[in-house]
C-alpha cells in the first residue's frame, strides 16, 4: 500500500497553516501540500519511454498491476512490476544462448555412433560446433514472446536399415533471425554402410569403405569412416568438438565417438554433444565425451547418449541387436536479472549466476521478453 507524507503541517513564523485538522477530524488543505509515494494512475502500463526518476510509481487500474522505476535511462527506461512480479517493461536486451539438436540413433549388427546433435554457442566467447567462432548474442525486444523447441534424440534400431537422425532445436521469433542445430547423423549399419549427414554426421558401418556423414558447418564434426572389412569395429559418430574415429585400423581408439564441447552458460562448466562410439565383434568403440553412448560388443546392445547433451546412441555390437537411442537436446538462455521478465512456458528450470538468470529448457515452450 503506498504512504502518505506529510512534509509540512504548521509555519510557527506566520502561522501559515498547510494543513489543519479540526476538533471533528475533518482536514483542511491551504496551502502546497508536499508528497511522495502516490503512483501515477493510468488505464495502461507505462512504456521504455515514459521517463520519470528511479523509484517512481506506476499503478494500471485495468489490470491492478503496479510498477517502480528502477533504470531511468531516458526513453530507454525499465519498469519493474511489483506486483506480479512478472512482466517488467523493458527495452531491448542482450540474451546468450546454447542449442543443441537431438543426437542421432544407431542401428544393429557391427553399426556406426550415432552423431551428436549440432551446437551453437554465443556465451562468453566459448567456441561453437566444428571449431567455429563464437556466435553473436540475441536482442530480445521487451514484450514479444520467443518459441523455443528442444529436439528429441533419435530412437536406436535393430534392423538392416541406417540408425535415424536426431531432431532439431531452434530459438524463433518474429523479429530476431532463427538460430536452428540440426539433429545428429543416424550411424550406418553393416551392408548398408554409410552413416548419416546431421549437426554432426553419424559413424560408418564396419563395411568396406564406408563413409561417415558430413556434419555441418558451425554445428558438428563428421563420423569416422572405414578403410577396409576385417570384421573390426565400426566407426564413431561425430562429435561437436572433435570427428569420430574410423573404425578399422590400428589406432587404440578406433571406433571412438569424437568428444564435444564444454560451456559455462549455467555457471558451472558442463561438457555436452558427444557422438556415440561404433559397434563391434570382440570390442567396441568408446562414446565421446559429453554424453556419447558406448557402441556394443557381441550381441549386445549399443548405449543411449545421455539425455539433454545431444549425444549420439552408441551403434550395436555383432548380431541381433538394437543400436543405442540419441540423447535428447537442450536450449538455454542467459540474461541479466534485471531485465528477467518472468514469463516463460514449458518449465525451464530458472537458476541465477551473479547478476544473470539463466533458463534451461529441456523441452518445448516459450519465453516472453
Amino acid at each position: 500500500m503506498s504512504k502518505l507524507k506529510v512534509s509540512a503541517i504548521h509555519d510557527p513564523d506566520n502561522d501559515n497553516e498547510a494543513l489543519t485538522i479540526d476538533s471533528s477530524g475533518n482536514v483542511t488543505v491551504t496551502n502546497t501540500l508536499n508528497a511522495s509515494g502516490i503512483p501515477t494512475v493510468s488505464s495502461s502500463n507505462p512504456t521504455t519511454t515514459t521517463n520519470g526518476s528511479v523509484g517512481d510509481l506506476w499503478l494500471n487500474s485495468t489490470s491492478g498491476e503496479m510498477y517502480a522505476l528502477t533504470d531511468a535511462t531516458t526513453n530507454n527506461n525499465i519498469w519493474t512490476n511489483i506486483g506480479s512480479g512478472q512482466g517488467n517493461i523493458t527495452g531491448p536486451y542482450s540474451v546468450d544462448f546454447l542449442v543443441i539438436g537431438g543426437g542421432g540413433g544407431a542401428s544393429k549388427d557391427r553399426a556406426g555412433g550415432g552423431g551428436a546433435g549440432g551446437y551453437r554457442n554465443s556465451y562468453n566467447s566459448e567456441t561453437s560446433g566444428r571449431g567455429s567462432a563464437s556466435e553473436s548474442s540475441l536482442t530480445l525486444n521487451g514484450g514479444t514472446t520467443y518459441t523455443i523447441t528442444v529436439g528429441a534424440g533419435a530412437t536406436g534400431i535393430n534392423v538392416n536399415t541406417t540408425g535415424p537422425s536426431g531432431n532439431w532445436s531452434a530459438i524463433s521469433g518474429s523479429d530476431i533471425t532463427t538460430i536452428t542445430s540440426n539433429g545428429g547423423g543416424g550411424g550406418g549399419t553393416r551392408g548398408v554402410t554409410s552413416g548419416q549427414n546431421g549437426g554432426c554426421g553419424g559413424g560408418a558401418s564396419n563395411d568396406n569403405s564406408a563413409s561417415g556423414g558430413s556434419g555441418t558447418s558451425g554445428q558438428g564434426y563428421d563420423g569416422g569412416s572405414n578403410a577396409s572389412n576385417d570384421g573390426g569395429i565400426a566407426a564413431g559418430g561425430g562429435g561437436a568438438g572433435e570427428a569420430g574415429t574410423d573404425g578399422n585400423g590400428a589406432s587404440s581408439n578406433r571406433g571412438k565417438g569424437g568428444n564435444g564441447l564444454a560451456s559455462s552458460i549455467t555457471g558451472s562448466s558442463v561438457t555436452r554433444a558427444g557422438g556415440g562410439g561404433g559397434g563391434s565383434q570382440g570390442g567396441y568403440g568408446t562414446g565421446g565425451n559429453g554424453g556419447g553412448g558406448n557402441g556394443g560388443t557381441d550381441q549386445q546392445n549399443g548405449d543411449p547418449g545421455t539425455a539433454n547433451t545431444g549425444g549420439g546412441g552408441g551403434g550395436g555390437g555383432n548380431g541381433v541387436t538394437f543400436g543405442g537411442n540419441g540423447g535428447s537436446g537442450v536450449v538455454i538462455l542467459r540474461m541479466p536479472t534485471l531485465n528477467y521478465s518472468g514469463i516463460s512456458t514449458g518449465g525451464p528450470t530458472v537458476t541465477t549466476d551473479g547478476s544473470d538468470t539463466i533458463l534451461t529448457f529441456i523441452g518445448s515452450g516459450s519465453y516472453t521478453a
